[in-house]
């Protein structure tokens, strides 16, 4: 189940433990709904289920777990307006952030920027998508300066990104997204900030858009 493998030789904090959960729920190896069992997971680790609790309320404070009664923690699932309401946050921080670091984008973060976008146009695995376009972003984000910020944003980018993974493995998105990449890069490196956060906003309101039907099918 988890990215780390127990290890009598090793302590494992709550901290380490979120850490591999939340990956494994980012990459998709926990699915939304599937519970977590504290005792399995403290076995694995070899500890007790005090850290395994708290590496599990951290994850709940994130919004990737929910905990029922009777039934205790599962991965979270997101419903089509939870959706909607992330991407509205993330409209808001995110043209924030850029609107911020344009001015203080250096040729090293635009290069970075691009090799980033080859890299993504050669590779095939989906779940490496999110990390890669993750990447993307936070190099244009970062000089802002802004941390509080960019770890919300972080936050909101993965947990829909689990979404998106399912919903891109079976449809031809990532090359209309790759355009969009490249448009605000375009508009970062000539330093305007008006194209570059309209077209960022347009680029997130089309994401949501096509995340959000996808889980309205879903949900029937």
């Amino acid at each position: 189940m988890s990215s780390f493998p127990a290890s009598s030789e090793t302590h494992y904090s709550a901290d380490t433990i979120a850490a591999a959960l939340r990956s494994d729920i980012w990459h998709g190896k926990l699915r939304s709904g599937e519970p977590l069992r504290q005792d399995e997971i403290a076995s694995r680790y070899g500890v007790s289920k005090i850290p395994v609790r708290e590496a599990l309320y951290q994850l709940k404070a994130e919004g990737l777990v929910t905990f029922y009664p009777n039934r205790g923690a599962v991965v979270s699932e997101l419903s089509a307006a939870e959706v909607d309401e992330i991407y509205a946050m993330r409209a808001a921080l995110e043209t924030t952030a850029l609107q911020r670091a344009i001015p203080r984008l250096t040729i090293a973060d635009l290069k970075r920027a691009e090799e980033i976008l080859s890299t993504l146009d050669q590779e095939k695995n989906v779940a490496r998508w999110s990390e890669l376009n993750w990447e993307f972003h936070a190099i244009l984000y970062d000089p802002a300066n802004m941390p509080r910020l960019m770890e919300w944003v972080k936050t909101l980018h993965f947990n829909v990104s689990r979404y998106l993974i399912i919903y891109l493995a079976g449809m031809d998105y990532q090359n209309q997204s790759q355009v969009e990449h490249r448009q605000i890069l375009s508009a970062c490196r000539s330093g305007d900030i008006v194209t570059a956060v309209n077209l960022l906003q347009q680029h997130l309101q089309l994401a949501s858009k096509h995340l959000t039907t996808f889980l309205k099918d879903l949900e029937g």
